[in-house]
């Protein structure tokens, strides 16, 4: 029996998998910040309105920059997700390299597409409620984490700091479970 194969069977290979993901961090996670509930309390405020149950908020220096909520079914694409509409309204006001000093917020942890969005922005943090994991439990879900998108980006770097309110976000989806 091979390595791998003994590994998947003793379900170690998820734990060799991560280990590896880690030597080569990109992500560095932060702990919660006085001011992450008010902002995460904020983009799960915009969830509620969301064709989706999804909000997120842009914050430079403690100010609401951006807001977004998933207009996917409104707006009819699928690539409005509310990372991705807040980043549209951000960039509205604001020019790119302001992001990096920005931090968002959002209800759920973003998915390969927002996180990918994030990257390419540079924002410099990424505060989420509900993880992937749990969301996966609720709804659909690439199983893949911002984390492992962040460190799958060798020429950038992002802060990330989950499950802040994740109780209020996954509320949410409270009519949503299988």
């Amino acid at each position: 029996m091979d390595r791998r194969s003994l590994l998947r069977g003793s379900g170690l290979l998820i734990a060799a998998q991560a280990l590896t993901i880690e030597a080569g961090a990109r992500a560095k996670l932060t702990p919660v910040s006085p001011e992450d509930e008010k902002f995460t309390q904020l983009a799960i405020d915009q969830a509620k309105h969301a064709d989706h149950p999804f909000g997120a908020i842009i914050v430079r220096e403690g100010r609401v920059l951006a807001l977004g909520q998933n207009s996917t079914k409104r707006k009819s694409d699928p690539t409005a997700h509310a990372e991705m509409m807040a980043i549209r309204a951000f960039l509205d006001g604001h020019e790119p390299e302001a992001f990096k000093e920005a931090t968002l917020y959002a209800s759920g942890e973003p998915c390969v597409m927002c996180m990918g969005a994030i990257i390419w922005c540079g924002i410099k943090r990424v505060v989420f409620a509900a993880s992937i994991g749990e969301l996966e439990k609720r709804i659909g879900q690439i199983e893949i984490t911002c984390r492992q998108i962040a460190n799958a980006a060798p020429f950038a770097s992002v802060e990330i700091t989950g499950g802040v309110l994740h109780k209020e976000a996954i509320d949410l989806f409270a009519d949503k479970i299988p």
